[in-house]
This record gives structure tokens, C-alpha cells and sequence, in this order.
């Protein structure tokens, strides 16, 4: 016999599985930088999400038994996400987003900065985390999808021949 309250307890977990993913495409909409470096300003706005979206996601359901299925719908949700992500590499895409190269060959990409909201100053500062006095030495500065910041400079890369071969009809051109 199905409890007088199943349907109560379905329709909680159906409101939060649809707010999980309204929340999760809004985050990868909002761009890698949110997710990597959290500000004030974006703790803030992630309490407040969560507080917003709470009562959608149980209605007028206060009882422990409505709180236990929206917390197991998101922690199953999550762990769907999860498990699809990492056997799906478009799915991956999809949700992570992929790196973004921000500076190549001591050469600032500015399209990419501006696409991926990354200021001068934040990517200074990145620089300096790794030892690169400016973005001249960097020879690679990479946003990635977790919004962190990696850079190599030449000496962390490996010359092949292909490089040297590339690099020697550069210099030649000009």
C-alpha cells in the first residue's frame, strides 16, 4: 500500500531534480572564473540561490521525511551528473566547459580574455603565483574549466622538432 503522503514525497523529488539542473546550467552559464574564485559578492549570491530555491524544491513541505528527498534527489542527481560526465566526453564539454588559452607564446589573447571575463590583474596575479614576472615569459596561460589559472613558462616545455621547426620559420618571417 503506497504511504498517504508518496505523492507529496514524489512531487518534492520531481521539484528538485528540476532545480538542480536550472542551478547546475545557470552555474556553467555563469562562467569558469565563478567557480574557480569565489568573491564575497559570489558567496553571497550562492546563499541566496540556495535559500530562493529551497521552497521550490519542497513546497509546502517542512517535514523531515520532504528535507530527506530533496537532500537524496541531489545528492542522486549529483552523482548522475557525475557518472554520465565521465563516460560521455560531450556531455563533459557540456558541463565543465573546456580550457581556454589566454596567452601563447608570451602573446596576451585578448578574445579569450574578454570572452571568459578574466582581467589584466587576475591574470597578473596568476603569473606571479607561478614564478612569471610578465605574461612575455609565460609561454602558455591557460584558464581551466575549474577556473584556475595554469601557466608554463618556456623552460617547462619540452623543445621537439616540430617546435623548433615552427619557431625557426617564425623568426625567418619576421
Amino acid at each position: 500500500m503506497i504511504p498517504p503522503n508518496a505523492h507529496t514525497l514524489l512531487e518534492i523529488a520531481l521539484r528538485t531534480g528540476a532545480i538542480y539542473l536550472l542551478v547546475l546550467i545557470g552555474i556553467r552559464l555563469s562562467g569558469k572564473r565563478e567557480v574557480g574564485q569565489m568573491t564575497p559578492f559570489d558567496l553571497t549570491l550562492l546563499l541566496l540561490i540556495s535559500n530562493s530555491v529551497q521552497n521550490a524544491m519542497t513546497g509546502p513541505d517542512t517535514s523531515l521525511a520532504g528535507g530527506a528527498v530533496a537532500a537524496v534527489t541531489l545528492l542522486i542527481m549529483n552523482y548522475l551528473v557525475a557518472e554520465v560526465s565521465g563516460g560521455n566526453r560531450r556531455f563533459r564539454k557540456f558541463i565543465q566547459g573546456q580550457p581556454s588559452l589566454l596567452v601563447h607564446d608570451g602573446q596576451i589573447i585578448e578574445a579569450h580574455m574578454a570572452k571568459e571575463h578574466v582581467s589584466m590583474d587576475e591574470l597578473q596575479r596568476a603569473l606571479r603565483e607561478h614564478g612569471v614576472a610578465t605574461y612575455k615569459e609565460a609561454a602558455l596561460a591557460v584558464l581551466e574549466v575549474d577556473g584556475s589559472i595554469s601557466v608554463l613558462k618556456y623552460d617547462d616545455i619540452q623543445p621537439t622538432a616540430t617546435t623548433h621547426l615552427n619557431r625557426r620559420r617564425f623568426l625567418q618571417k619576421h
